[in-house]
């Protein structure tokens, strides 16, 4: 099992969620993130400059099983970049194990 962590802009949220739904991906937890970025200029609007050191993100936690993990990261990758700076990051890491809290059932099948 592979536990996917992807950082985005909170403006793809809503395309991510229908690429992961069109993959077979159907739960995952998110949460609204605050986090310091490498642009250190401040952006304009309307005359007045705001600092972009503190960035509004979305954090997505996905674990899938091993045969998922591809089909999950293209799915973030297409449908989560503009091409700017600040697009996100996606981190993949092992999951040694998960249990369904319900039947004490554990492994893979526990995702389903």
């Amino acid at each position: 099992m592979k536990k996917v962590e992807a950082i985005i802009r909170k403006s793809k949220y809503r395309a991510v969620k229908e690429a992961l739904h069109s993959v077979g991906v159907n739960f995952f937890s998110y949460w609204d993130v605050t986090g310091i970025g490498n642009e250190k200029e401040g952006h304009v609007y309307r005359g007045v400059t705001y600092s972009t050191s503190d960035i509004q993100r979305r954090y997505i936690s996905i674990v899938v099983n091993d045969d998922f993990e591809d089909a999950t990261v293209k799915a973030i990758l297409s449908s989560s970049g503009t091409g700017e700076v600040g697009d996100g990051k996606i981190f993949v890491s092992d999951v040694i194990e998960s249990y369904r809290i319900r039947t004490g059932d554990k492994g893979g099948d526990t995702l389903k």
